[in-house]
């Protein structure tokens, strides 16, 4: 009988030691848990401040960039209106004075020079509105293209233009039509550089809910858009950048021999 009391005794406090051990165990497992979720939980907010750290200040820079180019534009604007405006007022000013004292045969010939002139000062006078931040500012997005569009197409396309669908809002950010302005001003520029394209269409969407849905399109040559020159030209990398000013998604989509489109979808409030 006393044998069998201690075996039930030890085995009891067998239990006793299993049932102490297995507890804790259980409270060091959790104490691990809770350490190393904590843990993490506070190293993935130490990388998500230091992302958003960086975020903004990567943002601050293409802000910078972004008002010193506006600055730029405006100025070169200036200098297009006041300087170059100027002298070819003055030498198509000396002309007219010259075709009046020379004989009516001899004035025929001035016609083309006269007229060349006078088409190169309506240029510079519209160029150096769309590079003037204020006056994109003053005419809003929609007659600032349209003004684009008409120069262009008397400089190089065959045809350029503007489709609206869906009911044009007056609510989007002043400071915004600016940039999505020049987003589609660079898009065009590249165009009658490297495009060899013969017509041009900018199509404007309102369909979609507090969206802005924009795409340009030629019908040049197009390219690869793997191609690293492509891929790292400042063209592509300020429509980018300008497009993470004002959170839109900015996608391009071009092939060989099919052309260049751009699609920028922007979303405003009201």
């Amino acid at each position: 009988m006393v044998q069998t009391s201690e075996r039930l005794t030890s085995t009891a406090s067998e239990r006793y030691l299993l049932v102490y051990m297995i507890a804790v165990l259980v409270i060091v497992t959790t104490l691990f848990i809770v350490f190393f979720v904590v843990f993490l939980k506070r190293k993935n907010k130490l990388m998500l401040d230091k992302i958003e750290q960086q975020q903004a200040f990567e943002e601050e820079i293409i802000k910078a960039q972004t008002e010193t180019q506006e600055q730029t534009l405006k100025n070169i604007g200036w200098e297009l209106h006041d300087n170059i405006g100027q002298l070819l007022s003055f030498a198509n000013m000396q002309l007219s004075i010259l075709k009046m004292q020379v004989s009516d045969d001899i004035k025929e010939k001035f016609k083309d020079t006269s007229e060349a002139l006078s088409n190169s000062l309506k240029e510079v006078r519209s160029l150096s509105k769309t590079l003037n931040n204020d006056v994109v500012l003053n005419i809003g997005l929609v007659k600032s293209i349209t003004n684009e569009l008409e120069r262009l197409k008397k400089m190089k396309f065959d045809s350029a233009k503007l489709q609206i669908n869906g009911d044009r809002v007056d609510f989007i950010n002043k400071k915004h039509e600016i940039i999505i302005f020049r987003i589609l001003q660079e898009f065009l520029s590249n165009s009658v550089k490297y495009s060899d394209a013969k017509n041009i269409s900018i199509v404007l969407d309102y369909n979609q809910t507090n969206h802005l849905k924009i795409s340009a399109t030629d019908d040049g040559k197009g390219f690869n858009l793997a191609d690293k020159d492509i891929e790292q030209g400042s063209g592509l990398i300020n429509m980018k950048s300008r497009a993470v000013l004002i959170n839109a998604d900015f996608k391009l989509r071009s092939k060989p021999n099919e052309g260049v489109q751009l699609i920028l979808d922007y979303q405003f409030s009201n």
